[in-house]
C-alpha cells in the first residue's frame, strides 16, 4: 500500500480513519463480503458512532441491508451470519451503475439500438 492509498478515500480508508479506528474503534463484526464494522469504544456515549471499513473499493452499495440497519441505528442488534432469511429475500447485489453490467433498457442509445416508432397516440407539444 502506498501513500496515495491512505490519502484517497475512494480507494481505501484514509490515514485519519485508520488512526481513529485504531484509537477509538471497537470491532463488532464482518459481513459475508469481508467488510469490517466498528463502533466507538466509549459505552457511556449517548449514541456511539458506527462505521464500516470496506474490503476493496469503497462503495456504499456493498453494505448488506441488515448491516445498513445497524450502521444507521435502526437496529441495535448486531447481525449474525446465522440470521434467518425469508424466502422472498434476494441476495445482496452491488450497484452496477456505470459498469458494463449495468441495466440498459431496450432502445438505449448506448446499446446502439433504435427506439420503437411511436404508435400514433403521441402528439408532440408545439409552442405558440
Amino acid at each position: 500500500m502506498g501513500v496515495l492509498d491512505f490519502l484517497t478515500w475512494w480507494k481505501r480508508e484514509t490515514l485519519g480513519t485508520a488512526l481513529f479506528t485504531w484509537r477509538k474503534g471497537e470491532f463488532v463484526g464482518t459481513d459475508a463480503y469481508g467488510n469490517r464494522y466498528f463502533q466507538e469504544k466509549n459505552p457511556r456515549a449517548r449514541r456511539r458512532r458506527r462505521w464500516v471499513l470496506y474490503r476493496g473499493e469503497v462503495e456504499g452499495s456493498k453494505v448488506p441491508a441488515e448491516w445498513h440497519a445497524w450502521l444507521h441505528h435502526t437496529s441495535d442488534q448486531v447481525p449474525s451470519d446465522s440470521a434467518s432469511h425469508r424466502d422472498w429475500e434476494k441476495p445482496h447485489v452491488a450497484n452496477l451503475t456505470g459498469t458494463p453490467a449495468a441495466y440498459q433498457p431496450p432502445g438505449a442509445v448506448t446499446k446502439g439500438s433504435r427506439r420503437d416508432p411511436t404508435t400514433g397516440d403521441y402528439e408532440p407539444w408545439h409552442p405558440n
